[in-house]
């Protein structure tokens, strides 16, 4: 391997970009989880002691923000990869009738890139000439034809993700006892917040002590909200 090659060897490719995309939307699936089901059993403790109460309110929580998450990843991915595939037929058409103009546009877009107008000929013919609709359909459109997005795969990652992440707040209030469920719940939520604002921090390449306190910002927020909402609720109701 050259020296280049060492140099470059940790930058990621388009398979672990792809890869990288889905761990970040899990990541950011899981933190949906933590603070809505959070607001959720912590609001309910603030109007009722029943633990009974609390954690229905929490399963219920889960359940329908899972699917909630699911069925809005699978209908939005589901619209994306309609249009993906209404495009690749437009270009496939465009192929087969005028083939020299879709060249010429190939490398039109090459020679905008920075080469010069022969290598940009020849860039684009030699690429048509091995997969013409792959060449054209990732210059152009920046889709790849082999990999087109997968409507249950993001379903089903979004419905995993949120459930996981739901679960820690419903946990950790159910084993604490009547006096310190909310602070226990509000302990593991801090936790569970900081370790989701590092991971999607460290992904996005972005700043990690920023990222960590604006989730537990939005976190605590979420719970002081619905606590103090639960308690007027419950005096009134009591």
């Amino acid at each position: 391997m050259t020296d280049i090659a060492v140099e470059h060897a940790h930058e990621p490719h388009q398979g672990v970009g792809g890869k990288l995309n889905w761990l970040r939307a899990g990541v950011l699936g899981a933190n949906d989880g933590i603070v809505s089901v959070a607001g959720i059993v912590v609001g309910v403790a603030g109007a009722t002691t029943e633990s009974t109460t609390i954690l229905t309110a929490g399963i219920a929580g889960l359940v329908a923000g899972a699917f909630s998450m699911a069925g809005g990843e699978y209908v939005s991915v589901s619209t994306q990869r309609d249009t993906e595939q209404a495009l690749l037929r437009l270009e496939k058409q465009e192929l087969k009738t005028m083939p020299e103009a879709e060249e010429r546009e190939l490398a039109g877009i090459y020679e905008g890139k920075g080469l010069s107008p022969d290598l940009a000929t020849r860039v684009a013919r030699e690429l048509t000439e091995k997969d013409a609709l792959q060449a054209h359909a990732e210059a152009e459109l920046g889709i790849d034809p082999d990999n087109l997005t997968s409507p249950w795969q993001a379903a089903w990652a979004s419905l995993l993700a949120f459930s996981v992440g739901a679960l820690l707040p419903i946990l950790s209030i159910a084993w604490a006892g009547v006096s310190l469920r909310v602070w226990a719940c509000a302990a593991a939520v801090v936790v569970g917040l900081t370790l989701t604002g590092w991971v999607s921090a460290r992904l996005g390449d972005a700043n990690v002590g920023r990222a960590i306190l604006r989730n537990v910002g939005v976190g605590a927020l979420t719970m002081v909200v619905t606590y103090f909402v639960g308690v007027i609720f419950g005096v009134t109701v009591g």
